[in-house]
């Protein structure tokens, strides 16, 4: 063998192996540790993406993986083509000590053509001001990732026709608007990444929310025990010397309002389900919040045989009569093949005040559900805080499991779940709860399941005896 070409042979592997371990992006997700909610994010197919993250989550640098993957051709989860797409910092500043960071580590030094500057040299750019970035595509072609910066104003982003725009934290809502319309005629994605530090602005109703029920609009929350490349001994420390709302915020990525949450302990990864055909034995029980000029709030609600509580139809709408809301009740019922009672109606719980009558009508809502083949019962539980008990156990119970499981397109229940705050004098605030009501009668309506307790030997020789001795006694 030629000994001149088994060391050329050798030094290119050499090379090859040095040129492999220095590309970051060879090991992202691959070996060892897995970040499984950045692999959740990648996956994903909504053109409008958002990570809700604590500090140090690894919600950044999933965002900034992202990028290189759309500008290298090298995604993993889509079709390759080359693109041409937008970094959104808060800063010019932030940009630099950031998302510009973190996308000079992921990317391939040999998939550079060119970097433009605005401040700095080409020799050590991570230090500069970068304005856009050459790419050399897998696909073939150059792609380019501008870099953009919030305080430059809406005026410099307007003009350009892009395949995404990623926002590195929480952009003003004319940025966002005017970015939407950067990738409208490429069908192109938005992907955000953020700590919610500003309460509950736009993002919250508009994405977290998803207040207009957007079919691309896709959130997900990181908090520091999903980056499994933190020290959970220093997240023990680090969660000690902060406050409540600093836990809620900077660890779990969570939006914050004065006096919180109501059912903090709501999970959509847990408690949201992919809907599927329920046996016909699960079917329990309809519950109604009436509503006129507000919404009428109607769940379908099935039980498994170990109690676990399933929502499984929604009808939710305002401004219609009792007449329409019944005829849409009824048809979620026919679809469903849902149970009716031996005189052919469906049966339902309802909130008591539907047995008033109105200067509007001589009948009262009872009566025209009756006349339209519904049967309410009115006598339900209000009382509001043992009733935001119960919903919280089945929400999580005190094993920390949950017991109440809502199919994803019940969305103006998860909505009003996530949108529910406490106010003054610990109560809720009034306001968007109509399905939470009727929630809250239903759960109160089911007899508290009682565990049996397993009895030890002592227990059970303890029993035998007083048997026995009464036995003696006779």
């Amino acid at each position: 063998m030629n000994l001149n070409l088994v060391k050329k042979i050798l030094k290119i592997e050499k090379e090859i192996d040095i040129r492999y371990n220095s590309n970051k992006l060879n090991f992202y997700n691959k070996k060892g540790k897995i970040h499984k909610k950045q692999l959740i994010f990648h996956k994903n197919k909504k053109r409008n993406r958002w990570v809700f993250g604590g500090n140090r989550s690894g919600k950044t640098e999933c965002g900034a993986v992202e990028v290189v993957y759309l500008a290298t051709g090298l995604h993993p989860f889509r079709k390759n083509k080359v693109t041409e797409g937008w970094v959104v910092s808060l800063s010019r500043q932030v940009q630099r000590d950031v998302a510009q960071r973190k996308i000079l580590e992921y990317l391939p030094a040999s998939y550079i053509e060119k970097i433009v500057m605005v401040s700095g040299g080409q020799d050590s750019a991570e230090n500069g001001m970068i304005d856009f970035i050459l790419v050399r595509s897998a696909v073939g072609g150059i792609s380019r990732i501008g870099f953009k910066s919030c305080d430059q104003g809406r005026e410099k982003f307007q003009g350009a026709s892009l395949d995404y725009v990623w926002f590195d934290e929480e952009p003003p809502f004319d940025i966002y608007l005017e970015c939407k319309m950067r990738v409208f005629d490429k069908c192109g994605d938005i992907f955000g990444t953020m700590t919610p530090l500003k309460g509950l602005t736009w993002v919250y109703n508009t994405i977290y929310l998803n207040d207009k029920n957007d079919n691309e609009v896709w959130c997900e929350t990181m908090e520091w025990a999903d980056n499994p490349f933190l020290s959970k001994k220093e997240i023990a420390n680090m969660t000690k010397s902060m406050s409540a709302d600093e836990i809620e915020s900077r660890r779990f990525g969570r939006f914050m309002q004065n006096g919180g949450l109501v059912y903090s302990e709501f999970d959509e990864n847990v408690n949201v389900i992919e809907p599927f055909n329920i046996p016909p034995e699960w079917q329990d029980n309809i519950s109604i919040d009436p509503g006129l000029h507000n919404p009428l709030s109607a769940h379908f609600y099935a039980v498994d045989f170990d109690g676990n509580v399933y929502v499984v139809a929604e009808h939710f709408e305002a401004g219609k009569s009792v007449i329409e809301h019944a005829n849409k009740i009824k048809e979620i019922a026919a679809r469903l093949n849902w149970k009716k009672n031996n005189r052919g109606f469906l049966n339902a719980l309802i909130d008591s005040a539907a047995g008033q009558r109105t200067l509007a009508s001589e009948k009262n809502v009872i009566e025209l559900f009756y006349e339209n083949q519904i049967l309410v019962n009115p006598k339900v539980n209000k009382d509001l805080l043992s009733g935001i008990s119960v919903v919280k156990s089945y929400i999580k119970n005190i094993d920390g499991k949950a017991r109440l499981f809502i199919f994803k397109n019940c969305v103006n229940l998860i909505r009003e779940i996530k949108n529910y705050w406490w106010g003054d004098d610990d109560v809720p605030i009034k306001k968007d709860d109509h399905a939470l009501d009727e929630l809250r009668y239903y759960l109160m309506s089911k007899p508290q399941k009682n565990e049996k307790i397993k009895k030890n030997d002592i227990q059970k020789d303890k029993e035998k005896m007083i048997k026995y001795l009464k036995l003696q006694k006779k």
